[in-house]
């Protein structure tokens, strides 16, 4: 075992009270690992100008900052934003992070998206809290990566808190429905939603791969922090099969 200490920092919507807990639970079996957290400015999810100017890279950069103040190992974009801006803005955002701060990044869908190009997705199931609009911008944007959209959930909110107070109930319907027309692998997309408890359960009962947003960073930052994403357990297939 590692007896460094790894520090994974995660830059966080100033609305979401998911990710937080899930991050740490999800890593607290690993005695060596520990996340670390700061916020920047996120209200609401849409395609206005002021829903969109939340995510000007400055505003991030002034978050990643504070982070490299606590020498973490790694730095995640705990957030979707890039699945309706276009993926090329985490790519950017990551390369300013790293400019910056001298400390590597990465983001919630640059993982998501290793994963699909991994497994060799090209039917994928979506299940999201989002507008309709950015569902289908995020829908969009990954016909141009060559995934198809095989079935799709979403809940027409824009209120950022609002998507935490959305039930496991809620959720495992949404994903037992897309599972139901049998896409290859089913993403959630959004960082805010209390799903990544489910997955266990809804892969062994569905047989479909699924892949919650915070688990794919986290998956990312550790193998980014030389720690092994196997030692993970209870978290489902991902943290096992491209480990």
């Amino acid at each position: 075992m590692n007896s460094k200490r790894i520090l994974l920092g995660m830059l966080t919507p100033s609305s979401n009270t998911a990710l937080e807990p899930i991050t740490s639970a999800m890593v607290a079996n690993l005695p060596e690992v520990s996340a670390h957290f700061s916020r920047f400015k996120v209200t609401e999810i849409a395609l206005s100008d002021q829903a969109l100017a939340q995510f000007d890279n400055s505003n991030i950069l002034r978050a990643a900052e504070l982070l490299a103040h606590a020498k973490v190992d790694v730095i995640g974009w705990n957030g979707t934003s890039s699945g309706w801006l276009g993926f090329d803005a985490d790519v950017k955002l990551c390369e300013q992070i790293t400019a910056a701060s001298g400390i590597p990044a990465t983001t919630s869908m640059l993982a998501l998206n290793e994963i699909l190009h991994e497994t060799k997705v090209t039917k994928l199931g979506y299940v999201t809290p989002y507008l309709d609009d950015v569902q289908a911008r995020i829908i969009a944007n990954y016909e141009t990566l060559g995934i198809a959209c095989q079935a799709e959930r979403h809940l027409g909110l824009q209120d950022n808190f609002s998507f935490s107070e959305v039930t496991p109930a809620q959720l495992a319907t949404m994903l037992r429905e897309v599972a139901a027309e049998k896409p290859e692998a089913i993403a959630i997309i959004c960082t805010n939603l209390k799903a990544a408890p489910l997955v266990p359960r809804l892969e062994l009962e569905t047989g479909i791969p699924i892949y919650d947003t915070i688990a794919t960073v986290v998956w990312k930052c550790l193998k980014m922090a030389g720690v092994e994403p196997r030692r993970v357990s209870e978290w489902g297939s991902l943290f096992h099969k491209l480990a």
